[in-house]
């Protein structure tokens, strides 16, 4: 039974976005593993509080992320 496990920021998808993320993900592992796999297949999004999450020992916002998924360069 496979169980993907996508850690993401809190606050920078929408619930919408996390669902798209879901269902293509399912989609990766059945194409890989076969259509009997899908009921089976665990996807777990989990938003790890903004400032919590590190980047080369820095942490990174919220705010950051969506300065760069803009093409913005934060700091």
């Amino acid at each position: 039974m496979p169980l993907i496990n996508v850690k993401v920021i809190e606050g920078v998808f929408s619930a919408a976005q996390k669902a798209e993320m879901v269902e293509k993900l399912t989609d990766v592992m059945v194409a890989i593993e076969g259509e009997n796999m899908r009921p089976l297949t665990l996807v777990i999004v989990e938003e790890i509080k903004s400032g919590d999450w590190g980047v080369g020992g820095k942490p990174v916002t919220t705010v950051e992320v969506k300065a760069m998924a803009a093409g913005l360069r934060p700091r």
